[in-house]
């Protein structure tokens, strides 16, 4: 990591930086010349900076704050070490950190260590999960009362529709998602194919699949924050909350995944279209926690405006091959390539809470050889005797409380966290118009 900083001399100052329970980023700033400390010692901040809500407010009865005295935890550095921030002007170094007690045990209220945890579990049974994502985002010009596409930076227009698969639409912001593409190659984020979505202004990149899922949650996280601060840089916001506009459709996080075994071979993959039992039981373990785990694929209010019937988003729990209307996809190809694509998620999520709940489920299935339902034939959004996904943020948060599932996927204490976070956030959100909600999503998320 200090070869890092001697091989950039021109950066200044670093910025220390762990994921809070909304993906937030919560840190410090401090200067090159003091690094070494950090690499060396770690740095401190209360256990509860990472259970904040989404204003970055205590959570009002938390046992983390005045009950424990607002302790410390101590936060090292990640594997990933140093890496550049290309949205800043200044030349600035990003340390990514998780949180351990002073013992030296990983603190469970930790996103990051939640996910290991639930790697360590693969890990004990020789088995590797491999993940790719797909980030949706809008670019957007939040400089008036009403959100509306940026004009083009090359034409001064702006396109005022839907663009899906559009040329054109990518030509139109061709100087940002260079400017995108060079800072993914600088911070090593293995970023993709980009596309133009269905949304107003909206786009998708994909990241390619990684054999280390930390290390690709870690890179869906980074994208983010790279996104919207890169956004700002050219004159306009990047913004990733599920529906910023009630008439088109909402963004999406799907996160495609497959299984090595110890040899490295795909355990879906049976040489066919139909996949192996072992990737029927992972489907069957996604199917079976979904309702419960569904706070953590819609965190917020608005993420709810994003899961209707036919807007390109799941709203019942099922499966299918090659079916997009259902949550569940069995995407076709090369049967070595065999996977299971989770649709329900909005890109507003925490990326390491999605992977540790998609991942965590999946393997309760394995562990349990569920099998699930008969796969979904046409079009999902008309059979209204499917189990459906909570359709409110309360229900969501009712169905994660009391789940019987969700202890065998995520720690206590990090359920125990995330509640308290979004019943606070419930009863405070009420208070705000929509716009207010807008605004408060739109750069948050």
């Amino acid at each position: 990591m200090k070869d890092w900083l001697r091989k950039h001399p021109q950066v200044r100052t670093i910025r220390v930086a762990a994921a809070d329970l909304n993906g937030q980023a919560r840190g410090k700033r401090i200067p090159a010349r003091f690094a070494d400390k950090v690499v060396k010692d770690g740095t401190r901040f209360p256990f509860s900076v990472l259970n904040l809500d989404i204003w970055g407010e205590d959570i009002d009865d938390s046992p983390l704050v005045f009950e424990q005295g607002d302790a410390d935890g101590i936060l090292r550095p990640t594997e990933r070490g140093f890496m550049p921030m290309p949205w800043l002007e200044a030349p600035t170094a990003l340390l990514p950190i998780w949180m351990f007690r002073e013992d030296g045990r990983p603190y469970e209220g930790d996103p990051r260590h939640a996910l290991r945890a639930v790697l360590d579990r693969y890990k004990a049974r020789g088995l590797t999960p491999v993940v790719a994502v797909e980030l949706e985002f809008f670019l957007i010009d939040d400089s008036g009362k009403t959100l509306q596409v940026p004009p083009s930076p090359r034409s001064g227009k702006r396109r005022k529709a839907a663009e899906a698969l559009s040329i054109r639409a990518l030509d139109a912001f061709d100087t940002f998602f260079t400017d995108l593409y060079d800072a993914c190659e600088e911070m090593d984020i293995p970023a993709d194919t980009a596309t133009s979505e269905t949304g107003l202004g909206q786009f998708e990149v994909n990241l390619m699949h990684c054999d280390d899922a930390l290390r690709a949650a870690d890179d869906a996280w980074f994208f983010k924050l790279l996104v919207k601060g890169l956004a700002r840089r050219h004159g306009f916001a990047a913004s990733f909350m599920a529906k910023p506009y009630p008439e088109y459709s909402g963004s999406g996080l799907h996160m495609h995944f497959s299984v090595l075994d110890a040899q490295g071979r795909n355990v879906f993959d049976n040489g066919g279209p139909t996949g192996t039992a072992m990737m029927r039981h992972a489907v069957a373990g996604c199917l079976g926690a979904m309702h419960d785990s569904t706070l953590v694929f819609a965190p917020h209010a608005n993420s709810f405006e994003r899961l209707v019937p036919e807007m390109h988003a799941p709203t019942a729990i099922s499966w299918g091959y090659e079916n997009r209307t259902t949550a569940i996809r069995i995407p076709a190809g090369n049967p070595a390539g065999r996977r299971i694509e989770h649709r329900v998620a909005g890109g507003d999520v925490n990326p390491y809470l999605l992977v540790a709940t998609i991942l965590g489920a999946a393997l309760t299935g394995i562990e349990d050889q569920e099998e699930p339902p008969q796969a979904i034939m046409g079009n999902a959004y008309a059979l209204e005797d499917l189990p459906q996904i909570p359709a409110t943020w309360e229900a969501a948060i009712q169905a994660f409380e009391n789940s019987a599932i969700m202890p065998r996927i995520l720690p206590r204490e990090l359920i125990r966290n995330y509640v308290l976070t979004k019943r606070q956030e419930l009863h405070y959100l009420a208070e705000l118009s929509p716009e207010e909600q807008v605004e408060l999503y739109l750069d948050t998320v």
